[in-house]
């Protein structure tokens, strides 16, 4: 009888995760990265398809991920100290799937052994965006996209 590896994930919570671990829940979709409207009525947020200055469009990745904070005023880090900034990340994302007690999709690079294939699966921003630096702030409002997952 062969044990079954125990993954990290799916006995731990977030709390108790290191910062390795919890580094490598990010699959890499870069849809974090992209700016955000939040309706004032509802408090509905809405994503566009205007990347952070600092997305690196092609691996979805930040450009200068140490320096981000410094480097992008509005640039949030996601800890449990910030429960609140769960709401503003995708569907999709390992972070907010486990704090609401949800699995990872099958292709999670975690799963797949893969970091391509959250690419792949046609999650990522990979050739779906533009740089918030194609475009005036004013014009946010006509880049809202939907997500079809």
């Amino acid at each position: 009888m062969t044990k079954a590896k125990t993954r990290f994930w799916e006995t731990k919570r977030l709390e108790q995760m290191s910062r390795r671990e919890w580094e490598s829940l990010c699959d890499g979709c870069g849809r974090c990265c992209l700016n955000k409207l939040e309706d004032e009525d509802t408090g509905e947020i809405y994503f566009t398809d205007a990347a952070c200055k600092l997305l690196d469009r092609e691996s979805c990745r930040c450009s200068d991920y140490r320096h981000r904070v410094q480097l992008v005023s509005d640039c949030l880090i996601l800890d449990m100290d910030h429960p609140d900034y769960f709401k503003i990340l995708p569907d999709t994302c390992a972070y907010l799937r486990l704090n609401e007690g949800k699995t990872l999709f099958d292709w999670h690079p975690l799963i797949s052994g893969d970091p391509e294939s959250v690419h792949r699966a046609g999650i990522s921003v990979r050739g779906k965006c533009i740089s918030e630096e194609e475009i005036h702030p004013d014009e946010l409002e006509d880049r809202i996209i939907e997500f079809h997952d």
